[in-house]
Formats: C-alpha cells, sequence, structure tokens
C-alpha cells in the first residue's frame, strides 16, 4: 500500500547548461514531481529529454557547465538545495542513496567490493565495528542473490559480471536502509534475465526495506514492470504523470503516445514484426560458420603454474544467408562478443572454418584479408569510444579509404558527403569534431565509415543497446533502407529480444558458448523448442502478457562459469524440465522442424513441448 505522505517534493526545478560566450541553455524547465514513501516512481523518455540531469540533480550532483538556477527539491520537509554542503553530504549516502547506470565506473578496481561496501558503511556509522559491519553486508549480499556472496565479498571488480557489479551497488546503496533510492537507468547495460532478476530485486528489498524508488529508464516495458506511476519527460519538461497502467491504456501528450507507438510489440499483432517473412534462398550463403570453437587460457589462482581453459566459443555451426538479418542472442558472458570477433577476423578461432564467400578468413594471409575486408565490417556497441575524438567527422568516415587507397582526395570527399548524407549526417558536419554529438549521431558516423566501404556484409555486435527506443526505430529504418538499396546482409549481436524480434527475421540462440537454438522468428517467438530460450523470453521487459511465465522459466543467478562446462547438456543445472539423460548425453544441434534446430532432449520426446 503506497503511503500518501510524500518522501520528496520538488517544484518548479530548472537546470541551465553554460554554454560560454553564448549564454545559456535550458536543460531542465520547472520541473515539478513528488514521491510518496513505499512508491516506486518511473521517469521516462528518449535521449536528450533530461532523465540522468534530473536524477543528479535530486540528489545534488548537478556539477558545472550546469547549474540548478531555481526551484526546490524538498526531502521531508528541507530543501535540499539550501542545506550546507556538509548536512548535504551526510544525507547522501545514509537517507538517498544513488545507482547510476555505469557500474564498473563506480566501483574502485583496486579494492575488494565487500571492502568498499564495509569502508562506505564505516563512514555513516563510525561505531559500527569491523564484524558487525562485514557480517551486514555478506547478509545483503545474500539477499541480492549475490551467488557465494561471502566469498565474493573479497574478490575485485574486474571479476564480477555486469549483473554481479549492480547487485553489488544496489548494496552498496541500501546497506544503510535509505528512504529514498534514485535508480538511474540501471538495467540498460544488462543482458534480459540478469535485467529481470534485478527488476524483481529491487520489488522485494521495496517490500522489504520500504524504501521509496524514483527510476529512470528509456524503456517503458522496463517502466510496466516495477512503477506504479510515469513521469514523461520531454525536452527538459514534464508533460505527463498518471499510473502505468493509465498512461499506456490513454495517453494524453502527443508525445506519449509516440513513445508508446515507438514500443516494440512482441507477441500481440504487430506490422513490426518480421516473423513472416520468406527467408532468403538457403543456397545464396554469404557466411558458413563450420565448427568453429575458440577456448582461452587463464591463470588457476589456486594452483601455481597452472592454467585454466574458457571455453568462450563451442563447435558453432551455421550459415548466414544472403539478405538476411540474423540475430545472435544470449546471456552476457555467454560467448556473443567473442563469436563476434571471429565472425570479423580479430581473432582466429582453435578449430573449425569461418567462410565469407566461400573462402575461409581464419586460415588467410594477410594481404588477402584487407582487400576482402572491404565486404565485411563490424559496429561495436560503445559510440563514444569508437570514434576518435581528435579528428573530423569528416576524417573519421574517410579514414578507411585511406587505409585501402585507389581513390584521390576529391572522389574521397565526394563518397564521404554522400555516405553521410545516406545516413542522416549533416554536411555542416564535415570539418566538426565529434565532442557534443548524441549517441544516435555518433552510431550514424560509425554506420557511415562502415558504409564507406561498400560492404555486403555489416557485425552489429550491440550496436543498438545504448540507444532509446526511438532512436532504435530510426536506426533500424535506416538498416532496412540500406539492406533494400545496397542489398547489405546483417548480423545483428543482441540482448534485447525487442528490438531482435522487430529486426531480423532468423535467429541463432547461443548459451555457455554453444548454440542451442536456430530457426525463423516466429517459431523462436511463439513456439520456441529449448527451454533456455523460453527463459529469455519469460524475462523481457514488456507492455503485453507474455506467454512464458517468469514462474516457470525465469532463471536465478550467473550462468555456470565457462571453465567448468557442466557433463550432459550445459543447460541442464539451470533447466526446470531436465531428464536424467541429461545429465550423461549433451543433445546434439538436430533438425526439430522446417529449417529449425534445436539442441534437447525433450524435442525429441515432444517436439512442440512448452
Amino acid at each position: 500500500m503506497i503511503s500518501p505522505v510524500n518522501i520528496l517534493d520538488v517544484r518548479n526545478l530548472t537546470v541551465t547548461l553554460d554554454l560560454g560566450p553564448r549564454g545559456t541553455r535550458a536543460v531542465l524547465t520547472d520541473v515539478n514531481l513528488s514521491v510518496g514513501e513505499n512508491e516506486v516512481l518511473g521517469i521516462i523518455g528518449e535521449s536528450g529529454s533530461g532523465k540522468t540531469v534530473l536524477s543528479r540533480a535530486l540528489v545534488r550532483w548537478v556539477t558545472s557547465p550546469l547549474e540548478i538556477e531555481s526551484g526546490a527539491i524538498s526531502y521531508r520537509g528541507n530543501d535540499l538545495l539550501r542545506l550546507p554542503r556538509a548536512k548535504m553530504q551526510a544525507l547522501r549516502g545514509r537517507k538517498i542513496a544513488y545507482i547510476g547506470s555505469d557500474p564498473a565506473s563506480a566501483l574502485d578496481p583496486t579494492l575488494p567490493v565487500g571492502r568498499q561496501i564495509v569502508e562506505k558503511l564505516k563512514s555513516i556509522e563510525p561505531d559500527i565495528s569491523n564484524g558487525e559491519a562485514e557480517g551486514r553486508v555478506i547478509r545483503l549480499l545474500d539477499a541480492v542473490k549475490m551467488p557465494g556472496a561471502k566469498q565474493r565479498f573479497e574478490e575485485f571488480p574486474f571479476q564480477f559480471s555486469g549483473g554481479m557489479m549492480q547487485r553489488a551497488l544496489i548494496v552498496d546503496a541500501l546497506v544503510t536502509n535509505p528512504d529514498l533510492l534514485v535508480a538511474d537507468n540501471i538495467t540498460q547495460p544488462l543482458d534480459v534475465t540478469v535485467a529481470a532478476q534485478i527488476l524483481r530485486l529491487l520489488r522485494e528489498l521495496q517490500r522489504d526495506f520500504k524504501t521509496a524508488i524514483l527510476f529512470v529508464s528509456s524503456s517503458f516495458g522496463v517502466i510496466n514492470e516495477i512503477a506504479h506511476r510515469v513521469l514523461v519527460l520531454a525536452g527538459g519538461r514534464v508533460v505527463e504523470t498518471q499510473s502505468v497502467q493509465k498512461l499506456l491504456a490513454a495517453p494524453q501528450h502527443a508525445y506519449t503516445k509516440q513513445l508508446i507507438a515507438d514500443i516494440p510489440r512482441i507477441w500481440q499483432s504487430s506490422t513490426e514484426a518480421v516473423a513472416d517473412e520468406v527467408s532468403p534462398a538457403a543456397n545464396d550463403v554469404i557466411l558458413s560458420v563450420r565448427n568453429v570453437s575458440r577456448i582461452y587460457p587463464a591463470r588457476d589462482r589456486n594452483k601455481l603454474f597452472a592454467n585454466q581453459f574458457v571455453h568462450a566459443v563451442r563447435d558453432a555451426s551455421f550459415d548466414v544467408r544472403r539478405g538476411d538479418n540474423l540475430a545472435i542472442v544470449g546471456e552476457s558472458g555467454c560467448g556473443k562478443s567473442t563469436l563476434s570477433r571471429l565472425l570479423s577476423r580479430l581473432e582466429v578461432p582453435d578449430s573449425g572454418q569461418i567462410l565469407f564467400m566461400g573462402e575461409d578468413i581464419a586460415s588467410m594471409k594477410a594481404k588477402r584479408l584487407l582487400a576482402l575486408r572491404r565486404k565485411f565490417q563490424l559496429l561495436l556497441q560503445d559510440p563514444f569510444s569508437s570514434i576518435p575524438p581528435h579528428l573530423s567527422i569528416g576524417r573519421t568516415i574517410a579514414e578507411p579509404l585511406y587505409v585501402h587507397g585507389g581513390l584521390s582526395r576529391s572522389e574521397i570527399r565526394d563518397r564521404v558527403a554522400a555516405t553521410m548524407q545516406e545516413v542522416g549526417l549533416s554536411l555542416d558536419l564535415f570539418g566538426k569534431l565529434p565532442v557534443g554529438l548524441s549517441a544516435g549521431q555518433r552510431q550514424r558516423v560509425s554506420i557511415a565509415r562502415a558504409l564507406v566501404l561498400d560492404p555486403e556484409l555489416l557485425i552489429l555486435d550491440e550496436t543498438l543497446s545504448a540507444l532509446d527506443q526511438v532512436e532504435q526505430r530510426k536506426l533500424l529504418a535506416l538498416f532496412q533502407r540500406l539492406q533494400d538499396q545496397r542489398g547489405i546482409t546483417y548480423i545483428y549481436i543482441s540482448h534485447d529480444l525487442g528490438m531482435v524480434r522487430r529486426a531480423c527475421n532468423r535467429i541463432a540462440v547461443i548459451y555457455l558458448g554453444r548454440l542451442v537454438e536456430l530457426a525463423d522468428n516466429r517459431t523462436t517467438f511463439i513456439e520456441p523448442r529449448h527451454p533456455y530460450t523460453r527463459a529469455l523470453l519469460s524475462a523481457v521487459p514488456a507492455v503485453e502478457e507474455r506467454p512464458f511465465k517468469a514462474e516457470t522459466y525465469l532463471l536465478e543467478g550467473e550462468p555456470p562459469n565457462p571453465i567448468h562446462i557442466p557433463a550432459g547438456c550445459s543447460f541442464r543445472p539451470r533447466c526446470p524440465f531436465a531428464l536424467d539423460k541429461c545429465a550423461i548425453d549433451d543433445p546434439p544441434l538436430a533438425a526439430r522442424g522446417r529449417d529449425e534446430l534445436a539442441a534437447c532432449h525433450l524435442t525429441e520426446i515432444d517436439p512442440h513441448h512448452q
């Protein structure tokens, strides 16, 4: 039951950006909101709407060139903007907690994670003993379902996965039992199963600790999973506030209506789904992966001068047809990014073949590989680190043409200009540095840099995962137009199943480095054969009813360590339907229907097992 008493009231909050000689620009304008005790208020809007600035302003973490120009932020009747700095610092961390979207940058890489949380607790409660502080942190690590909490207490951030680091930051935020938690896009960088676990965990903790939560997200599906009410931000202004269900059923503002129209529909009838599209001809293969494996040596910390081996990709075999939009999906750590590096020849497999247009790029000599690289390109996830900050946008896009040679400067300039226009970049940006570009604009620069060589295959490694649903829709429309005009083939490596449902005609599901299912769009989302595929679908944040219930399929914890692959079926320890033979026999990836493959003993008993 939500209390009618407000724990936080924000009135007429305005935040400006100092533009130097050009004056100032408003980032937030006259924002009003309230959060009741034991309430979860969702904040949603597209990139640039002011969500993150608002979340940081609420804990008074706005720094130059941003400035809080006017307004009031009242926490239990105290205006935070007028509190002395020392009192605000005492309040922040003790009664008001904040979690950001990048857990890696929030943790000190030189200290064990548990020790960092203890240090924070003791700074706030100096009278607490070391033993009591450690005990409280370990109990909370257990409460957030950290696997092996006592052992993880002494491990360093680099030994944690993204989901484990986010759990650690939740413990760090809740260790002092705060009244208010500000969570800024904390599920965006996580795969669907971990994100679903984090959302369920927050609901449980909010119920148990009676903590009010202000939850910022760019996904309506995520907001629908956790929030009681939702506030819509557009251009730094609040355009609508009401309960989540009322907003989804009857949005009032035109901006909200467009946001809701942009939500990917996964199971409802949708003109966006590519489920019924005809697959490209099976005999027109542009890329063939045959029994590819990649193993990395890793030091065994328990033995002197001994190695263990990480089985990142295990005996992967599949074909990519010309004109395909093939998705490769799975949890973090399942081998997706390793596979992308192998497909783009940034790494060489330990065994197997990768045939691009009939030639094995795995064993190819450097000179031939350089010539062939014009035909396949890799687009990475982070649009900020993948573009050099010291080069102009035009020079960045032109770089591949200079590497491969054969064109004059004027020809290069003409091709770069034409490609910029093709991807929707203004020619005014040609001579400018990338500073100030949005994430979507930066991705367009990366796309243009790849397209300038006229490739036939693009490998997109989480390329759209950092973007909101509006920007995703724009870039997916761009990819479709480029495919229609140029005949490009796409491989989407992603954990965003909503995007995959909208964009891809075939889906490969990978678990612990092994392909466990390969099928067309409709089969994957409506009649998947493998329990792991259903587990992924049960975790998708959605505004519609899911046919695969989280109570049955949702996975707990992290995938098993790829150093110690379980015997038999590697999914058996997490499978709710495992058979006795699953502990002994590893099922092969075999035909289970028309153009469908699955590696599961259950499909041998019942091909349509649900």
